[in-house]
């Protein structure tokens, strides 16, 4: 591209970053790293009657714990172009407004609430547009000398845009070719409201334009306000510095009917947000892919497969594989159904090709909240044995305990399947059996199934009395590699203990 590619990622704190906005971040990360662009982060908080207190530091610790950090914008370094809250550059649109109001593409709307209210009650379909702004309170109803009057008063006003009657607005998106929409489907949006802040419309287009945006890449949920923006540019004189646009697919339920939803999440059991978020205002507590035991990569190829595909049968790709790939060509228009058990396979992928040392360490701090110090070397060998089974970091902990933990009880339902044992098999011979055990899986599978046979025991009910003394249940581990990794005198005391309470 012969321009420097600049993207934003323009989130608005009124609660937890929703895993869709989190895979429009990515996206414009992708794109910005795959033409060597800037990656901006700038926050949306013109409603500050709706903010909510720690949204905009999760935002930003959802970014960082992905690991796609923008290089500028908010908690992220000082670019040219700050500050880059909307908050903070509330005096910077106002002349943009007047602007527009001098050049006759926008108006003083003098309407109160109540007042507008009362025509909603007699039409609820009714629009403020170009058919029916003459019956409202507004600078092109009014005389000049009454605007003028009302104005030095500092009467509630707002500013709206004044769109034309029955003109086609027409643009290209990046993903869905070219769009028309005619005006009458519009209405003349505020762009700046009574107590002088920007709605999001105004905001955005000025940000954007003063910040060299290349490339709007945005939800599909903003694809119905794009024509307004057209508008705004092209009512500006900025009309050769629009960036261009890509709207992305929706997030789907899993049913695929609607757009995925917390509540979605919390039917269904799986996370809709990537950290864990308590609500500021009811405590209410919601799960994130961090603490589920999810690993970030794994999170971050999921994501981009949910909307794009490069094309072919791999799956797995690095972030700097996924940034060479990626173009907006590639998109899909059609909604991304969320498969939680996709992203699961994802993750146990991942999980499967991490360094045994590089797993420990991810995970040792939740083994020893659970039981206590562990040994480096001892849980980098329980890792290596279990790796191929984790789906989630944390399990472990929750279904591989007793890699770490000797069962002090065994439940009576289990026990009572390996009873018979008890009748044929004469413990201390068995145990010192295990004394004569070495670094060789085959020779300790081998001698178990040769002194079953010396001693008269079926070899399937040995090995479950075995592998129940050892795990507690009836799957896990190969039996060899279970003694191995926990030594021959701990294996000893685990048959001892579960032999005794049988």
């Amino acid at each position: 591209m012969s321009e420097k590619v600049r993207v934003r990622f323009a989130p608005s704190p009124t609660g937890p970053l929703h895993i869709g906005g989190v895979r429009t971040a990515l996206y414009n990360y992708l794109f910005a790293k795959k033409y060597n662009g800037d990656f901006i982060l700038r926050v949306e908080d013109t409603d500050q009657n709706r903010m909510v207190e720690g949204a905009e530091q999760y935002i930003v610790d959802c970014l960082k714990w992905l690991g796609i950090e923008p290089n500028e914008g908010v908690s992220f370094g000082d670019g040219s172009y700050t500050p880059y809250r909307q908050s903070e550059r509330k005096n910077s649109y106002r002349q943009y407004a007047e602007k527009l109001v001098e050049a006759g593409h926008a108006y003083y709307a003098f309407d109160s609430e109540a007042e507008l209210e009362q025509s909603k009650a007699a039409n609820p379909n009714a629009k403020y547009d170009a058919e029916t702004r003459e019956h409202f309170k507004n600078s092109l109803t009014l005389n000049k000398d009454e605007v003028t009057d009302l104005l030095k008063s500092d009467a509630h006003y707002v500013i709206r845009i004044k769109l034309r009657a029955n003109e086609d607005v027409k643009f290209y998106d990046e993903i869905r070719g070219w769009v028309t929409v005619n005006t009458s489907q519009m209405d003349d949006k505020v762009l700046l409201k009574s107590d002088g802040m920007p709605t999001y419309h105004l905001a955005n287009v000025c940000d954007d334009y003063v910040m060299k945006i290349t490339h709007v890449i945005r939800g599909e949920e903003w694809l119905p306000s794009a024509p307004l923006h057209v508008l705004l540019y092209r009512y500006s004189g900025w009309e050769n510095e629009m960036p261009k646009f890509a709207h992305l697919p929706l997030l789907l339920k899993p049913e695929g009917n609607g757009k995925l939803s917390k509540r979605d999440g919390d039917r269904l059991g799986f996370p809709v947000f990537l950290l864990e978020w308590t609500d500021p205002k009811t405590n209410e507590v919601s799960s994130g892919y961090k603490e589920k035991g999810y690993l970030p990569e794994a999170v971050l190829n999921m994501l981009a497969f949910l909307g794009w595909n490069p094309g072919g049968t791999q799956e797995i790709f690095s972030k700097e594989e996924l940034v060479d790939l990626f173009t907006i060509e590639h998109i899909h228009k059609a909604g991304a159904k969320f498969d939680f058990e996709k992203a699961k396979w994802f993750n146990a992928e991942y999980i499967k090709r991490l360094d045994d040392k590089v797993l420990a360490s991810l995970v040792k701090e939740d083994v020893e909240e659970k039981f206590g110090t562990v040994d480096t070397q001892y849980l980098c060998r329980a890792c290596r044995l279990v790796k191929e089974r984790l789906i989630f970091l944390n399990d472990i902990t929750s279904a591989y305990g007793y890699l770490f933990k000797t069962p002090a009880e065994y439940e009576e339902a289990i026990l009572f399947k390996v009873k018979n044992i008890k009748e044929i098999l004469i413990l201390d011979d068995f145990i010192q059996l295990i004394g004569t055990f070495y670094e060789k899986d085959e020779e300790i599978e081998n001698k178990i199934k040769e002194f079953a046979t010396t001693n008269a025991i079926k070899a399937g009910d040995l090995m479950k009395f075995i592998r129940v003394s050892l795990v507690g249940e009836f799957s896990g581990p190969a039996i060899p590699d279970l003694i191995l990794l926990l030594g021959k005198e701990e294996a000893a005391k685990r048959i001892r203990n579960c032999y005794d309470q049988i």
